[in-house]
């Protein structure tokens, strides 16, 4: 009997870098507000518990998991919500201690404030 060419399938032994979950970029609008940066992100259909950001090393991440806000229960769905990610690397200029975060409407608002070394401010003159 003749050995098969065909490759055999082996197991991975490559750790999983990504979730099999699709994900969808929402969209943002970031504003330049008097303390910082104002940073508004569109999640349809998430919920303010279903929404998480951090920061680490330096990158804000922002994920949130859509769901359905069904009365009973499901008998015909033809579309489903997806989980949202983004990520923007932050500079040394925000003051990240003093990041705040509020959900409305499935609209998040991030405050990115402005170190204390970054905003501006004035110098006395001296006369001499």
């Amino acid at each position: 009997m003749k050995e098969s060419t065909v490759p055999q399938k082996r197991e991975e032994t490559v750790p999983q870098t990504r979730e099999e979950a699709r994900t969808l970029v929402p969209p943002v609008d970031i504003f330049d507000v008097e303390d910082g940066l104002a940073v508004v992100v569109d999640l349809p259909g998430v919920q303010k518990d279903d929404v998480e950001v951090r920061v680490e090393n330096d990158v804000l991440t922002i994920a949130g998991k859509g769901r359905h806000n069904t009365p009973g229960n499901l008998i015909y769905r033809e579309f489903d919500l997806v989980n949202y990610f983004r990520q923007f690397q932050l500079s040394e200029h925000v003051d990240q201690d003093k990041i705040k975060a509020e959900m409305k409407y499935g609209v998040l608002t991030i405050l990115l404030p402005k170190a204390e070394k970054a905003k501006p401010r004035k110098i006395a003159v001296n006369v001499n």
